[in-house]
């Protein structure tokens, strides 16, 4: 039976809205004996940034910058305050963050996450250390960053332990995707 949008229900979540008013004492140290390179992507081609969102982001349902088209899409990730780094491990994609520094005062860790194969290794404290440490390279008067109920049971938390401190919630509907949607949408020309 082939699963369709109209047969996945939609799905109510809590969204917890996070900010850090300074930069932490010290940041997480890298774990040894990893190969692991970050790397920023400079003009992110489109079809990679949709793969690292899907990759990273299908169990938790992120859909919002997959359903954009490319126009769409690439006004964001190619707009001049866009910071994405790509997180390698032994040489394979393993995650990545996407930075906006749309207000003057204010950086958004907007996408944060690591691939199945990345996590359980030690990587997700320094990793999130990194995108911390990068947003506040550009010198703002705080960083923000938002989860909710989807995401992995560890991410609120693990905001907390870096210096984030809640601020607010909503409650917010989303519209899952299918395998088939998302292979549609990420396989396009």
């Amino acid at each position: 039976m082939t699963v369709t949008t109209r047969e996945l229900d939609d799905i109510e979540v809590t969204v917890t809205f996070l900010e850090m008013a300074a930069p932490p004492a010290h940041y997480p140290s890298l774990p040894y004996n990893r190969q692991v390179a970050l790397l920023r992507a400079h003009d992110i081609p489109l079809h990679f940034y949709r793969y690292l969102t899907d990759r990273v982001g299908r169990k938790w349902h992120w859909v919002s910058a997959l359903e954009l088209s490319d126009e769409e899409l690439a006004a964001g990730v190619h707009h001049a305050d866009r910071d994405i780094r790509v997180l390698y491990l032994d040489g394979s994609p393993a995650g990545f963050f996407d930075l906006k520094q749309h207000l003057p005062d204010e950086v958004e860790l907007a996408y944060f996450g690591m691939m199945e194969h990345a996590t359980g290794q030690g990587l997700g404290r320094w990793f999130l250390g990194a995108a911390v440490a990068a947003c506040w390279s550009y010198g703002p008067k705080r960083v923000v960053v938002q989860t909710c109920t989807l995401d992995h049971p560890a991410a609120l938390p693990l905001y907390q332990k870096l210096g984030f401190q809640p601020v607010g919630q909503k409650k917010e509907v989303i519209r899952p995707l299918s395998l088939e949607e998302r292979a549609a949408i990420v396989m396009r020309p």
